[in-house]
């Protein structure tokens, strides 16, 4: 029986709580429980305040950011497709972005994250707009199928691109290496507040399209007769899920299994309404990204292991089991 909204919506949010405190209280510089909260407050000694204001705390907001936008890209990615194992980077936006990064890094010497943010993000715009150009050109009605095959063959063509660069180009393989494995570290408000009106603008397209998005679940011909502009509806997608997606592979690089695990957990909970979907997924995603994040600094390595890698080895499996599950839910 599926848990009611208030339960789900409570739960949700205390382990949110959970994780933010989580990541504020852990890390490689120890820190007693009793110093960061003082430091929070503006009190505390001089390491501590380092330790939580200049480390912890931004990345844990890069962390809240980015895990929010993925899960939403992701859910919004699965009702567009029908297909509840689809995943953000089918439509190309990653492999746009990293392209365009190791452009920068090759040829135009960035060697920032902040310099990496507007690149990525126009990156991921180029490519989707490319998807979006390749997949209308025989019609102004491009179905779920067409998008996505136009999408996974230039990403696929994209990717190719960005690993032949970084081969012929040793400087930009070695500082694409950071990036590419999906990381919060040194993600500080230069990175995260030119990208956070992005993210924004995606996620009030996202709830402005919910009830759009059940009515396509239904059929395009039923959506029509609901009097849902199914293009528009299709338009608005493609373009909160690059606002999303991109924002968020700027800001960190791209970080695997969130978009589509999270919303896959999330429907079998709440079921296959779009808003509260798209509720829930907001809330859940930061968690894992965070939880995640957590574990990769402390884990028994040389040093601190990137958040994407965490979340590949902790999302695999739930998933797997997710998908086994008799009656797994669909949309």
């Amino acid at each position: 029986m599926r848990a009611r909204a208030p339960v789900w919506v409570v739960g949700g949010l205390l382990a949110l709580a959970a994780a933010v405190l989580l990541s504020l209280l852990v890390g490689a510089n120890p820190q007693p429980p009793s110093a960061v909260l003082d430091a929070l407050l503006g009190g505390g000694d001089s390491e501590a305040r380092y330790v939580v204001w200049e480390q912890r705390a931004p990345r844990t907001a890069a962390g809240l950011a980015v895990g929010a936008a993925l899960g939403t890209a992701g859910a919004l990615i699965q009702a567009f497709t029908r297909n509840p194992l689809a995943d953000p980077g089918i439509l190309g936006v990653n492999s746009g972005a990293a392209f365009a990064v190791a452009i920068g890094i090759a040829f135009l010497g960035v060697t920032t994250p902040a310099g990496y943010v507007w690149l990525a993000c126009a990156g991921a715009l180029a490519v989707t707009l490319a998807v979006y150009a390749v997949g209308t050109a025989g019609g102004p009605q491009a179905g779920p199928v067409r998008l996505t095959v136009t999408g996974v063959a230039l990403g696929a063509v994209f990717a190719g691109l960005t690993t032949g660069l970084m081969l012929t180009r040793p400087d930009a393989f070695d500082r694409m290496r950071g990036w590419e494995a999906g990381s919060l570290l040194g993600r500080g408000a230069d990175v995260l507040l030119p990208v956070l009106p992005l993210l924004a603008a995606g996620l009030a397209i996202a709830a402005a399209v919910a009830p759009g998005l059940n009515a396509i679940a239904l059929g395009t011909d039923v959506a029509r007769a609901q009097g849902v502009n199914v293009g528009r509806v299709r338009i608005a997608v493609l373009a909160a899920v690059t606002l999303l997606a991109g924002g968020a592979t700027a800001v960190a690089g791209p970080i695997v299994f969130v978009g589509l695990m999270i919303p896959h957990a999330v429907r079998w909970v709440v079921g296959p309404d779009q808003r509260r979907l798209l509720l829930g997924t907001l809330i859940a995603s930061p968690v894992l990204v965070l939880l995640s994040d957590v574990l990769g600094r402390v884990a028994v390595l040389p040093s601190e292991m990137p958040v994407g890698v965490v979340t590949a080895f902790v999302g695999a499996p739930v998933l797997i089991a997710l998908v086994r599950r008799p009656k797994a839910s669909g949309l």
